[in-house]
């Protein structure tokens, strides 16, 4: 019935007005209480098996929504009403801002993929503050805070940029993201350089520890999928070396390879980060060689190109702690996180692990064997 919707209703209109449309649903559900709790017994039946511990916080299992799809933490507990064990919301920017020009996200649907060139549109740190901190949760949820430079601010100030929505957002963050993947800011990336990164992790750490009192927060880094091998070993050793929490493997890719033969050529041609399946072999790469590098010492988070359940128990087993997802969400619906959590669980009682937590990296293990 969703197939046949999208093709008859989403698939004629604007993508982002059907992600308003759509969004504009899953907040309105979430507000009726005999809905929500009808819509949450069938689509987030909660399995006991995939209980996760990560990050120091417990999850209801391993599978939670990426930043992009909630911008504004407008409608986490209807998020989580889906089914998603945890919710990153944002990216967020130290100032509210619009974004780039409309139109600036594409459906290339023979790809399974999108395109965005979104550029952090978000209400601001403090807005979004406000609304985290007047939060009547209805479920529990895990609530990750993913946060971004505002594209205004120039690199030399980007830095104190971090830190104000470290400061504004860290009391009311689960966990806490830095961003400097994004292709969509000008100059973002070169922020995931050691030489810069270093102070400004380091700047958001002091911050967040600062603004919060009685526990620490978690503190992540997002990394870009087109990074060289040996970019990627240089952040993983400077994650821990700072004592990091987590990296997040991968944000969307500038590269188009693999499209073009199904998906119209002026679509592959807009400019943005691409995300969905064709992003899914260089995001797992990406995450082996990250594990490889530090192992256990860190929680680490894949997402790129994630559809199946099969797709999440590879992540896992290539080290993935915990696993993300938004682009399929387009495409499959919303029994989407019920199909994946069904699948983990067949996967894990399948398999030689008696816990989600054993299988984590196993296949490196199998590979040193």
């Amino acid at each position: 019935m969703y197939k046949l919707f999208f093709e008859l209703v989403f698939k004629r209109l604007d993508a982002e007005r059907a992600h308003h449309l759509a969004f504009g649903w899953i907040r309105l559900a979430a507000r009726i209480p005999v809905l929500r709790t009808f819509v949450a017994a069938v689509l987030a039946p909660r399995r006991e098996e995939l209980r996760t511990e990560a990050l120091g916080l417990r999850m209801h299992g391993p599978f939670g929504l990426a930043a992009g799809f909630d911008k504004n933490a407008a409608a986490v507990d209807g998020m989580s009403m889906l089914g998603f064990d945890h919710v990153e919301i944002g990216t967020v920017t130290a100032e509210g801002q619009p974004g780039n020009p409309r139109q600036r996200l594409f459906r290339l649907v023979p790809d399974r993929a999108l395109i965005n060139r979104m550029g952090f549109n978000n209400d601001g740190s403090a807005a979004v503050a406000g609304r985290l901190a007047a939060r009547n949760p209805v479920f529990r949820t895990v609530v990750g805070v993913n946060i971004g430079k505002t594209k205004v601010v120039p690199e030399s100030a980007a830095t104190a940029d971090y830190v104000t929505s470290a400061e504004r957002l860290a009391p009311y963050a689960d966990y806490l993201v830095v961003n400097v993947s994004s292709p969509n800011t000008p100059g973002l990336r070169d922020l995931q350089a050691v030489g810069p990164l270093r102070p400004l992790l380091s700047a958001v750490r002091a911050a967040a520890d600062r603004a919060v009192t009685g526990r620490r927060v978690p503190l992540l880094v997002k990394i870009a999928p087109d990074l060289a091998d040996e970019d990627v070993d240089a952040v993983a050793d400077l994650a821990v070396e700072l004592g990091l929490d987590g990296i997040i493997a991968t944000n969307t890719t500038i590269a188009r390879e693999g499209l073009g033969l199904r998906s119209a050529p002026a679509l592959v041609a807009e400019t943005g980060g691409l995300s969905g399946a064709p992003l899914r072999a260089r995001s797992l790469e990406v995450l082996r060689r990250l594990y490889a590098r530090v192992g256990d010492r860190i929680t680490l988070v894949g997402v790129g190109g994630i559809e199946t359940a099969d797709d999440a128990w590879e992540r896992i087993l290539a080290g993935a702690t915990l696993v993300q997802g938004y682009s399929a969400l387009i495409y499959q619906g919303p029994f989407w996180c019920r199909r994946i959590h069904k699948g983990l669980a067949e996967r894990l009682a399948a398999s030689p692990y008696a816990t989600l937590a054993e299988a984590v990296g196993a296949d490196h293990r199998k590979a040193d064997a």
